[in-house]
């Protein structure tokens, strides 16, 4: 049976789910589980190779040994670009944020603007 998802993996997103526009946030709260479910396999993944290292042995028949990239960094791979695209997506969801102001800005808005 699989794990339910902790409110405070969920709470870190919190602000984020808040900050989507409402009829985008069931969109964004599949998007969060996505990202969590990724976070505990990446980080169970990264113990692995941490144990066991990045290559692996093999034996195919009686006499072909070798080395080759373990199974686990190929899955790692994949499943940290598949993360990194669901924390694209939900940054893509978030409206923009105003640019920061610069000094000069600043130094104008307090003045009564630019003549």
């Amino acid at each position: 049976m699989a794990k339910a998802v902790r409110k405070k993996d969920l709470g870190r997103f919190k602000s984020t789910f808040n900050a989507a526009p409402p009829e985008r946030q069931d969109l964004c709260l599949q998007l969060i589980l996505n990202a969590v479910f990724m976070e505990e396999q990446l980080s169970k993944l990264q113990d692995e190779i941490r144990a066991n290292g990045v290559v692996s042995e093999y034996k195919n028949g009686e006499n072909q040994y070798g080395t080759r990239k373990s199974p686990e960094v190929d899955v790692y791979n994949a499943m940290i670009k598949n993360y990194t695209s669901v924390i694209k997506q939900l940054g893509d969801l978030l409206p923009e944020a105003p640019p920061p102001a610069d000094e000069l800005t600043q130094f104008l808005k307090t003045r009564g603007g630019a003549k």
